[in-house]
């Protein structure tokens, strides 16, 4: 690979990063701003709805506009948004008639540019000359989970030395990884993701082609194994080993996180000896098994590991589909990575969900959502199978 194309990879790695920031740093601070502003906790958490559904909106928005403007301003807008959130966070509530307000505008801002990023990102490090881009998209989606951990230890540490009264500190300190990383982009080097030998796929006809669908619900299915077990890992982890909600939040969605991040750092490493459909064959097998431990062992220990596993199970599943669809569907073009990455939000959202309502039908069993979510494993590992006989054909 180029040499020069080194710091555009560094610098899609850190905006993985800095969407790992958008998404994990305002829900620690949920609680200080229902005390320190009086905001009810239902209005609270609606943020992470609005922060999620907006996104939802920009990858969709974003197939229009991107290839016109380019990937390069796309960027450097999508930073600005993220460092401007995360200023404006520290200031809108303060001012605003209503704090609530505030925080939902800030939370726009930088929704806007966690949008923009998952759009983004995987396109231009598909782009880069790598050696071999199944690693290398495996690799890049491994630095979300890394911000992830990042976000919640270096946070928490500084919480327990500064004070949770100094978050808008934080913040601004957040804010310059945003910042750092738009300057990058302005400088680094971006290849075209269609190259004149490929011949580009026309929006319409990626809409007709079987493959593409059978990818768009294997990402459905990629995003809804991953979070229908996340969201309730804190849970999980107080009930198993009876500690405080910090603690929890380290042994569950922590230990999720960081085994979700080596699974993608050991396919990074190790991906050109291993078959892609192969490894997420296994992998879905694995989830599918550590939720039927969550759901079936008594242990609540095991549940703990149950928890853990899927962490590690789940973790190519989605890089493996963009890299599948990169693979396959050569052309698709920006269209392409942002139609996958609204099928994966929208997988983040349903998964979730589908477990909290079968959950309700059956007297608020945890047990028996996530039973039902095992169907997303299981359906991506039917789309595995499906795409392999489809690609045969385009």
């Amino acid at each position: 690979m180029n040499r020069e194309y080194n710091k555009t990879v560094y610098a899609c790695f850190i905006g993985y990063v800095v969407q790992a920031i958008v998404n994990n740093f305002a829900p620690l601070l949920f609680l200080t701003f229902q005390g320190s502003f009086g905001i009810p906790l239902t209005k609270i958490t609606f943020l992470i709805t609005f922060n999620f559904g907006l996104q939802l909106l920009v990858d969709l928005v974003s197939v229009g506009f991107v290839d016109k403007i380019g990937y390069r301003a796309s960027m450097v807008i999508a930073h600005g948004c993220a460092a401007l959130g995360f200023i404006l966070l520290t200031i809108l509530p303060g001012i605003t008639p209503d704090p609530f307000v505030g925080l939902l505008i800030a939370v726009m801002v930088y929704a806007v540019g966690g949008g923009l990023l998952e759009v983004l990102v995987s396109p231009v490090m598909e782009s880069c000359p790598t050696d071999n881009k199944e690693k290398a998209m495996s690799l890049l989606h491994s630095f979300y989970c890394w911000g992830h951990v990042g976000v919640v230890l270096l946070s928490t540490l500084f919480f327990r030395i500064f004070g949770i009264g100094n978050w808008r500190i934080l913040a601004w300190i957040w804010a310059v990884v945003p910042i750092i990383n738009l300057i990058l982009f302005t400088r680094v080097p971006i290849a075209p993701l269609v190259t004149e030998e490929d011949k580009g796929i026309p929006l319409k006809e990626l809409l007709t082609m079987r493959l593409f669908w059978v990818l768009m619900v294997m990402m459905v299915c990629a995003g809804a194994s991953e979070q229908s077990v996340s969201q309730w890992a804190s849970a999980f982890a107080e009930k198993a080993l009876g500690v405080s909600k910090t603690a929890g939040d380290l042994a569950g969605p922590m230990a999720f996180a960081v085994l979700m991040g080596l699974a993608r750092a050991f396919y990074g490493k190790y991906g050109d000896k291993i078959d892609l459909d192969k490894f997420m064959a296994w992998s879905s097998m694995l989830c599918i098994a550590a939720y039927l431990c969550i759901v079936f062992v008594p242990s609540p220990v095991f549940g703990l590991i149950g928890c853990a596993v899927t962490g590690m199970s789940v973790g190519i599943m989605w890089p493996g589909t963009f890299s599948k669809a990169a693979a396959t569907l050569k052309g698709g073009g920006t269209a392409l990575f942002a139609l996958l990455a609204l099928a994966g939000d929208l997988g983040c959202g349903g998964g979730p969900t589908v477990v909290g309502m079968v959950s309700g039908l059956f007297d608020d069993n945890l047990k028996m959502g996530i039973l039902a979510a095992t169907v997303f494993p299981l359906l991506l590992l039917a789309g595995i199978a499906a795409s392999r006989a489809e690609k045969k054909s385009v």
